[in-house]
Order: C-alpha cells, then structure tokens, then sequence
C-alpha cells in the first residue's frame, strides 16, 4: 500500500513540476515591404492580420516605400489614404524607404507625423537646411512579454551618397552608411529578447549586415523586391517581394528567457477574402470618374521593353530630338494591354518627372551606357540593358562581363544628336556629359497622354539594344 502511494506521490509531484515549468511564448511578426500603394491589396492584408491576431501575440511593421505606385493614392494631397489604412489596421512601426522621399520633405514630415505609428531610421542626419526632424534610430516594443528591438535604416546607396531620387530633396540631410550604422546598434541585443533589423537596403546589404553583426536576429528587409527566406551568419533574413502580393510571417519561440527557434513565411495575400469594411473603403478611395477614364488603347499587350520604348518614343517628341532614351527603373508597370485609363498612365511614371533635353555625340552616349553598365554603386541595375533608345546600339562585353564599348550602327561618330531623356537620367547619370542641357516644363505624363490619345497604339516589344 506504502509503495502504490508513493508512485502515487511520485506521480502528483511530476505533474506540479510540469504545471510550473516555463510555458513557451509565441510572438508573431507580422510584415510587409514595398507596397508602393497598392491599396487594392489591403482587405485581404487586414484578413490576414487580424486572423492571426486571433491566436497569436502580434507585431505589424513594415520596411518601406509606403507609397508610388498607384495613382489613387499619389495623387491625393499628402499620400492619405495608404497611411489612413496603415493606422487603421494598427501597425505598430515603419521605416523610411527610398520612395517615401519623392514628394519631397515637407510631405514626409506631415506623413510622419500623422501616420499614427512611430517611424524609426538610424543612419539619417538633419542639418541646415532641413524640413524633416531627426528621426528615432530605435524602438523597443512588448507582446506577450517578449520584448524586441527594433533598429530602422535606409538606403544611401545612390550616386550621391543618399537614396535614389534628385539631390534638391535631400537638401539639408545626410546619411550615414546603412550597414554600419545598423550594426553599430548590436549591443541594443543586451536590452532584449529578440533584435530586429528593419531595413530598406536590399538583400546583398542584407547579408553584409548579417555578416558584420550576427547579434541580429532577424532582418525584416525591403528595396530589392525579392522574396527572401534565408540564414545568413545565424541571422535570418526575409523580405516580401512587392505590391502587397505576401505578408511576412516571422513567429519567434521562447522559453526561459532565451530564443528557441525563430521560423519565417511568406503567405501569398490571394489565400484570404477581402475586409468587406476595408474593402469599401479602399471602393471610395477609387471612386474617381476622372482617374478611371479611358485615355487609349493597346492593340497588342506591351511587355517591360515594349513600355520602354514608348518612353522613349514620347519624350524624344516632347523634347524635339532626334534620340529619346528611358532608363528601366522609371517604367512603374512590367506590362499593359487593352484600354489604358488615365490612372494607369501615372501609373506608369508616377515620380512627376519631367523631359530633358542635351546634344550629345556617340562618344558622350557610350561612356554613360558604359558605366552604367558597369555600375558598382547599383549592382542590381548593372549588366543589363538599362537606358531603352529608338536607336540600336549594341554593348560590347569582355571576358568578364564588364562593357568596354558600345556600338551605334545608325549614328555618326563626331557629330552632336539632340537627346531628349527623363530628368532622373539627366540629374543623376554619372558620366552624362553634354552640352546645352535643359529640363524643359513638360511632363513624361503628359508626353505618354499625347502619344496615347492619338489612336490605338501597337507596341513594339522587339530590343533594339542588344549585348554581345
């Protein structure tokens, strides 16, 4: 009897020792990055988030470029509507992407302030000059009584040393290296349970960051459009793609104190039915008649290089050239087909760009496609054909890859072209050397209105630029 009760005793003290061992904390951090307006995305977003709010202690953030990219929310004063339903939804915190720069400070400033969530950005200085007040490098937040640290930064990686965009809107700010500036915050892990870099970089600095401080848990990264589900250096690192297509699952486990497994997904937005409270808001915010009318038509669909082209061909008219040239990077859309609604067209170009003219001979064209080409301070832009012309050229490659010339079968060496571009080219092109350079008052928008009203437009979707 004296032994089945101390079995029994056994028994009822293994079971209290179980009841008071540390139970497991579950956080889950919910993110998004690149959206760029994409607000027709968000009642199947705010599905999806607050499913998971249901079972799961949650953080909402996002890593960048917040807007551009849809022209219901662009062209609205102060880029509301896609912070109206950020705060909505309940985001607890942001970082700047390069595109939140492209109306200018004084428009960050107020989005900033009136978003209802703290934006943070660690390697961004205001000086002399500025609009925008020094930003926050960090943020400690709590769920579930784990605690995770949050350090923001985005890319400075342009030609002059601050995110893509024209020098005048950066007047007065500068920027520290992102990478380093980042890892200089590694010790903040001593602070809490899980530490967070929440970057607008892309993903080769990414990993130079998980190389550089591996006291990192997590990159939540953005800026490179890709999706990324990967350990570097012990460090994991993820990213979304773009246009709000995935959210980023990060679901952190611990016990103890101490992290016991952190595990990421990318679940595609498609798997949830839309909000029907989100989805009549964003319905209102698209109930514009002027927007939704339509401007022209395709008589065939229009691929990257066939959008380019139009481009090219519309500003080389505006600007009364014999040469128009666009670089990829200005073309928003990878394709259109059918009717062509204005909203579409800012779509399309949805930076306000403007058309610029310059002469320029062969030789002045080679050594700007050249290094381009071979760029170095954007790697992902370089070794491809980045400025679409309406007239061929041909890049020719070493054994390496890199171009070392550039040949123009329909061009007179010596002789000086009028050359019409998008000012983003004309500004910001390292090696664009010309003469009488000037960026005229016109709009590639409206440049690509005037070409669309004409009648039904056949894209041309065959290269006239080649590699060999």
């Amino acid at each position: 009897m004296m032994k089945r009760l101390s079995r029994i005793a056994v028994l009822l003290l293994f079971g209290a020792i179980a009841a008071c061992a540390p139970r497991e904390q579950v956080l889950v951090i919910l993110s998004t990055n690149d959206m760029h307006a994409h607000i027709e995305r968000f009642p199947r977003l705010a599905t999806a988030v607050e499913r998971c709010r249901d079972t799961a202690s949650v953080l909402l953030v996002d890593a960048g470029d917040r807007w551009t990219g849809n022209a219901y929310v662009d062209l609205v004063e102060g880029r509301r509507p896609v912070l109206e339903l950020m705060h909505r939804l309940g985001y607890d915190l942001g970082t700047l992407g390069n595109h939140e720069f492209d109306v200018g400070q004084a428009v960050l400033e107020s989005a900033v302030d009136g978003c209802g969530f703290p934006v943070i950005c660690a390697n961004i200085r205001s000086g002399e000059g500025a609009l925008l007040k020094p930003f926050e490098p960090t943020r400690i937040l709590s769920r579930g009584g784990v605690t995770v640290g949050f350090v923001g930064v985005v890319t400075n990686y342009g030609p002059n040393g601050h995110p893509d965009g024209h020098d005048a809107i950066f007047e007065g700010l500068g920027f520290t290296d992102a990478v380093r500036t980042a890892a200089g915050y590694a010790p903040m892990k001593e602070r809490c349970d899980v530490l967070v870099a929440l970057t607008h970089i892309g993903s080769e600095k990414d990993r130079e960051l998980a190389d550089l401080a591996p006291e990192f848990d997590v990159v939540v990264g953005g800026h490179s459009h890709e999706q990324i589900n990967e350990v570097r250096n012990g460090v994991l690192l993820t990213q979304t793609g773009k246009n709000l297509k995935h959210i980023g699952v990060t679901t952190v486990r611990m016990r103890k104190g101490r992290v016991e497994g952190i595990s990421y997904r990318m679940i595609p937005l498609d798997n949830y039915d839309p909000d029907p409270e989100y989805q009549a808001l964003v319905d209102a915010y698209y109930a514009d008649p002027e927007l939704q009318r339509p401007v022209g038509e395709l008589s065939a669909p229009a691929d990257k290089t066939g959008l380019a082209q139009l481009f090219a061909g519309s500003v080389r008219r505006a600007g009364d050239a014999e040469i128009g040239i666009y670089h990829r990077g200005g073309v928003r859309l990878d394709s259109l087909a059918g009717v062509v609604p204005i909203a579409t067209v800012y779509d399309l170009d949805p930076f306000g760009s403007h058309v610029s003219t310059a002469l320029m001979t062969p030789a002045q064209l080679r050594r700007m496609i050249v290094a381009k080409f071979n760029d170095t301070v954007n790697p992902g832009e370089a070794h491809c054909i980045d400025l679409f012309a309406t007239t061929p050229y041909t890049v020719v490659t070493d054994d390496r890859g890199e171009a070392v010339d550039v040949r123009f079968p329909e061009l007179e060496e010596g002789r000086a072209y009028r050359v019409a571009m998008g000012d983003y080219v004309f500004k910001n092109y390292r090696e664009l050397d010309s003469s009488e350079g000037r960026t005229l008052d016109v709009l590639v928008t409206d440049c690509l209105l005037e070409t669309l009203a004409e009648g039904i437009y056949t894209p041309d979707n065959r290269s006239r630029q080649r590699i060999e």
